[in-house]
């Protein structure tokens, strides 16, 4: 078994908290923001910066946006590590930073808690019409960030598991590893429950994002299933098996662009969708392992190995 990788995962947590500080920020005139990061050539017209939440990943995206960009000849700088949603999405809004990277689908359910859209394409399609004037969303990727029913290799095979709906004909004898807010959450037990008639014979609620604790309860069969983020490195490197979820009682969790309409020209739309047409789940998955395992590589350093590597950066 490889070295676990733990990571401070994207969500909608700590909504009040965020919120409360978002406030707090805009009545003082502060701003959470750092100083720009990334070194972006002169010459461009029409500089942008990019911010990013506090979690490896999007950092990392980040500096991918980043780099895209000014390869197109569009300056542009980051600013990292800036915070939950609730604090980035008001950065974006009122000009602070131009863009973040986003999930589709807690980008929708932050603008709309009673948004029903579960699919890829539903999603994005809904999100133009919650977004408020001024801002708008990109092309998204094939990567996606999202839950997701992972078991080890020899439960896949000793019950034949390729999906939830599989696993729906022995939930009975499963117990899950998840956080414990997994028990009332629309897509947890009640989702598993009217989606797939899927009543699990226990939850053991973990709290580390299905980070190591979850990894080895699930390992040594303390737990039979677990719910652990599709980019965690830990699922590659232990050959866990995702399982399918054809009824997508998990929404879709699209990478792509947030944006301020203000100074976003055509040439830098077409920069950041490039990347959205190339960026991959897998390339997430090393990207993380890269930045948060034992490598411990700087995003922009890995960041600048990828766009190298996709031919975007020569």
């Amino acid at each position: 078994m490889k070295q676990p990788v733990t990571l401070t995962r994207r969500g909608l947590g700590g909504l009040a908290a965020g919120v409360g500080i978002a406030l707090a920020l805009s009545a003082c005139g502060g701003s959470p923001l750092s100083s720009p990061s990334t070194n972006a050539p002169s010459g461009a017209g029409g500089s942008l910066t990019v911010g990013s939440a506090d979690f490896p990943e999007s950092q990392v995206i980040a500096e991918i946006y980043a780099g895209a960009l000014n390869a197109a000849g569009v300056t542009a700088t980051t600013k990292p590590n800036i915070g939950s949603r609730e604090i980035y999405f008001k950065a974006v809004q009122d000009g602070s930073i131009d863009l973040a990277p986003d999930y589709s689908g807690n980008l929708l359910s932050y603008l709309d808690t009673n948004a029903s859209q579960v699919s890829a394409d539903d999603v994005y399609k809904a999100l133009p019409g919650k977004l408020p004037q001024g801002l708008g969303v990109l092309d998204p990727a094939k990567a996606e960030d999202k839950d997701a029913m992972v078991v080890t290799k020899a439960t896949a095979e000793k019950y034949q598991l390729k999906s939830i709906e599989d696993l729906a004909k022995n939930c009975g004898d499963f117990t899950i590893a998840a956080p414990a807010t997994f028990e009332t959450r629309a897509y947890g037990l009640p989702g598993l429950k009217s989606n797939y008639n899927c009543v699990l014979k226990g939850l053991k609620p973990f709290s580390d994002g299905g980070g190591n604790l979850t990894l080895q309860a699930l390992l040594s069969n303390d737990v039979q299933v677990a719910d652990i983020y599709t980019t965690t490195p830990s699922i590659q490197d232990n050959a866990l098996v995702v399982l399918d979820d054809p009824k997508n009682n998990f929404k879709a969790q699209q990478v792509l662009p947030l944006y301020n309409m203000a100074k976003m020209t055509d040439k830098a739309k077409a920069a950041l969708n490039n990347v959205s047409k190339i960026l991959t789940t897998d390339d997430l998955i090393s990207l993380n392992r890269a930045v948060s395992g034992n490598q411990k590589q700087n995003p922009k350093d890995a960041a600048a190995a990828w766009l190298k590597d996709k031919g975007i950066v020569k």
